[in-house]
């Protein structure tokens, strides 16, 4: 599973006016976009049982893989920001991991309880309720996001937040994943290369070991699922180093194009992804002033709430679609066109109050805590010394 300009939402300091020689911006509005388009994917696909019409279009049966899309961004945005830091010798691995929990872990805190009273409230209420919500066996690896790593026994609470389990888990690794960046800075098609044999030996391996696909997995090797498409994203940051993308709007425009081809025609997933990353490295090079809409204001600040467009997902379908299922006669929970777009778009404003209420807040107060951690300790000193 994410501040105005999307430097600010991974903790950069880059002013949103400055570019690159190239031309290429160093806030990369388009990809703050993006998040938000990945993110209702996702949103879609999940909703997508609970609408009244029989099949499912290709794009829509598709739509788990805006994780993957999601993941390579992560991986690209965080060489974006610290990858220099590291293969200079300036990388706080404490600091860095703190500002990742300030940035997740409060809203994943916040969506798993509001998920847990839902589903009491629900039971209470009457309304059908999946008994595996309230999986208590398996909280303590939820509270500490380690439920992707094969240590929940089941899948319960925010199902979502697997992936943000999956994220924590690439957050833990990050100084691999950077050392090995760092070593290629200087061959980003070697690098691009290798990620993407990596991508396509996992998916090809993995379904013939395990009986399910990579991209499906969740609880169960969530973690495995993040890494080749993290380590894609940092090559593809490495191609953008070296040098951005020729002819950016034609080339995100095809990969547009060809990603929605693809799905519509239920392609092999790696094709999806491989084509998200040309996605992102069209997108990335892309100046803003000629990003369009995807640089405006609306689409930005869309962008900057997708990470609790994507957290708030569960507890608002658990809410909305049992509630407009009692309210229009429908046992089945199979509701009319109307009623199940009044919930999709009713999703981004959810997702606006609990980013303003709890996720930039609580981020905000976690920053400032570590920010004055270094004072106390400096006054501490002081006062010995004094002593």
């Amino acid at each position: 599973m994410t501040q105005t300009p999307y430097a600010t939402l991974v903790g950069s300091a880059s002013p949103s006016h400055l570019t690159e020689a190239s031309g290429a911006p160093t806030d990369l509005r388009s990809l703050t976009s993006l998040r938000f388009i990945a993110a209702m994917w996702v949103a879609v696909y999940a909703l997508w049982p609970h609408l009244a019409v029989t099949g499912t279009p290709g794009l829509v049966a598709k739509g788990y893989l805006g994780v993957e899309l999601f993941f390579v961004l992560s991986g690209f945005i965080l060489c974006h920001v610290y990858l220099a830091q590291t293969g200079e010798k300036r990388f706080s691995y404490k600091g860095f991991l703190w500002a990742r929990i300030a940035r997740v872990y409060p809203l994943h805190l916040a969506t798993l309880i509001g998920v847990g009273v839902l589903a009491l409230g629900a039971g209470a209420a009457g309304m059908a309720v999946d008994e595996g919500i309230l999986g208590w066996s398996s909280l303590p690896a939820n509270l500490t996001m380690t439920h992707a790593w094969g240590l929940a026994p089941e899948s319960a609470w925010n199902h979502r937040s697997w992936s943000i389990s999956a994220e924590w888990f690439a957050y833990l690794l990050f100084p691999v994943f950077a050392f090995v960046a760092w070593r290629l800075r200087a061959r980003p098609l070697a690098a691009i290369v290798g990620a993407l044999v990596l991508l396509a030996a996992l998916y090809l391996v993995f379904p013939r070991l395990a009986g399910f696909h990579l991209t499906e997995a969740t609880i169960a090797w969530g973690a495995l699922r993040i890494v080749p498409c993290f380590a894609y994203g940092c090559a593809l940051y490495l191609m953008f180093r070296n040098r951005p993308l020729p002819m950016p709007g034609l080339i995100s425009a095809a990969a547009a194009v060809l990603m929605i081809a693809a799905a519509a025609f239920s392609l092999w997933d790696g094709v999806l992804v491989a084509l998200s990353g040309l996605l992102i490295l069209g997108l990335a090079s892309l100046p803003n002033a000629k990003a369009g809409l995807l640089a405006s204001k609306p689409a930005v600040y869309l962008g900057e709430i997708s990470y609790s467009v994507y957290m708030v997902l569960v507890p608002w379908q658990l809410l909305a679609v049992n509630l407009a299922a009692r309210l229009t006669n429908a046992p089945d929970k199979q509701l009319q066109l109307f009623v199940w777009l009044a919930i999709l778009a009713g999703l981004p404003v959810v997702a606006a109050v609990s980013y303003h209420l709890v996720e930039f807040p609580a981020r905000r107060a976690l920053r400032r805590l570590a920010d004055r951690a270094p004072q106390r300790t400096r006054k501490l000193r002081d006062a010995q010394s004094v002593s």
